[in-house]
Formats: structure tokens, C-alpha cells, sequence
């Protein structure tokens, strides 16, 4: 039997969910399924969620090799992980993003739609580089990023391919907070625990509610650019 890509820890109503490829946590179609185990899993713990990486390395977005398989593959694997985003965005407990490092394209549209996200310091890179590699951004991306990211930091991250340093996706809104990488394991738990705390039934209506446009808007696009039946598309 072939070793997880994602391993699962529970403790005083926190689920660590952990990806690990032992590469770059590319966003296969075995890491989108493991995942979304993972938060079924977390969902019936009712657990507080941490999503991290390994050392360095939150995501590097889809497998590029999968864009060499054939179509039905292709729109399998990125309506896997458009739901999967909106899982995330839509989950009835909180979710903490433990970014470990680079955080790239479906890595960062899966930061993007967590409740608080904890970058680390270091030369790493983090943002939606699609255009710079001759993609066009899932309607999907597109909203989990217009809900989270400044206005201009938006309209710039999308459109120019640019990655940022920690501190700048800092102020462009990818990053809540940035700490030292020593200090990600920690300040995680901590925020976690802090929200072990909330009305869980509150937060959970009050997040629909806040994020109902962008649910919507995502729900259709995954819909509509990734159908279910290809034939269809």
C-alpha cells in the first residue's frame, strides 16, 4: 500500500489535516480526494480545522503533468478541486490555514478560502500565476480570491501572474498574519484553539450569510466550466 498524502490528527477538537507528497503537494487527483476525506472526517469530528504542508511547501498547485492526460482527467481533477475550494470556504467550522512556504495557484485559491490564514517568513512565493503559464483562471479561483484579496491586490494578482513574498501577500490579503517559521506549529494551534470557543451554529449560519455570493457564483462556475458529464461541455 502506497503512503498517505494527507494524515489526520485529532486533539482537544482541532483536526491537523497535513499534506505531504513529499514534493511540492501538488493538487492530483489523489491529493483532492485524500483531502476531502480528510475534512469529512474533520466535519464529523466537529472539529476546528488546521491545514498545513510540509517544511517549505504548502502547495504547488495543480500536477502539471495532468494537463497532458486527456480531457475527461482534467476537468475530473479541476472540479475536484474547484469543490474542494468551496468546501473549504463553506465548511461549518473554522478553518486555519498553516501555510508552511510556497502557496501557488489551487494551493492558494485552498488558503484563500480558509477563516484565518498564518503564513511564515522566508523566500517563498505566494500567488496565482496562471496567466504567466497560459491559463485562464476557473471562475471558481476567481471568487475565492475577489473575497479575500484587496481590491487592487485582486485585480493585479489575477491579471499579471505576479507571486509575492510573504509580507507583500501580506498586505494584499492572501495572509492574516506572518510569523516565524519556528513559531507556524504554535501560533496554528493557538488561533485554533481559540476558535474551539465560537458558537459553532453562529458562525456557521453568519458565514453562509457573508459569503453567500461567493458560494453562488462558485457553485455555478464549477457547474459550468467543469460539468460533470464532459460530453456535456
Amino acid at each position: 500500500m502506497s503512503n498517505p498524502l494527507v494524515t489526520y490528527e485529532l486533539r482537544d477538537s482541532v483536526a491537523t489535516i497535513t499534506m505531504d507528497d513529499g514534493k511540492a503537494n501538488v493538487m492530483s487527483l489523489a491529493m483532492l480526494d485524500e483531502l476531502a476525506d480528510a475534512f469529512d472526517r474533520a466535519e464529523g469530528d466537529k472539529a476546528v480545522v488546521v491545514l498545513t504542508g510540509r517544511d517549505r511547501m504548502f502547495s504547488g498547485g495543480y500536477d502539471m503533468a495532468m494537463f497532458r492526460s486527456s480531457r475527461e482527467e482534467i476537468v475530473r481533477t479541476i472540479r475536484a478541486g474547484g469543490e474542494l475550494t468551496l468546501r473549504i470556504l463553506s465548511f461549518p467550522l473554522p478553518v486555519v490555514v498553516a501555510c508552511n512556504g510556497h502557496a501557488i495557484a489551487q494551493g492558494a485559491f485552498l488558503m484563500l478560502s480558509a477563516d484565518v490564514r498564518l503564513g511564515t517568513a522566508g523566500q517563498f512565493k505566494i500567488g496565482l500565476n496562471e496567466v504567466a503559464i497560459g491559463m485562464t483562471i476557473p471562475i471558481y479561483g476567481i471568487e475565492a480570491a475577489r473575497q479575500r484579496l484587496t481590491p487592487a491586490s485582486f485585480n493585479h494578482a489575477t491579471t499579471t501572474g505576479t507571486l509575492y513574498a510573504p509580507d507583500e501577500a501580506l498586505v494584499a490579503g492572501f495572509l492574516d498574519r506572518v510569523v516565524a517559521s519556528e513559531q507556524l506549529k504554535t501560533a496554528a494551534a493557538g488561533q485554533a484553539r481559540q476558535l474551539t470557543q465560537l458558537d459553532m451554529g453562529a458562525h456557521r449560519a453568519t458565514k453562509l450569510r457573508v459569503r453567500a455570493a461567493a458560494i453562488e457564483a462558485m457553485r455555478d462556475g464549477i457547474v459550468e466550466e467543469f460539468p460533470a458529464d464532459t460530453t456535456a461541455a
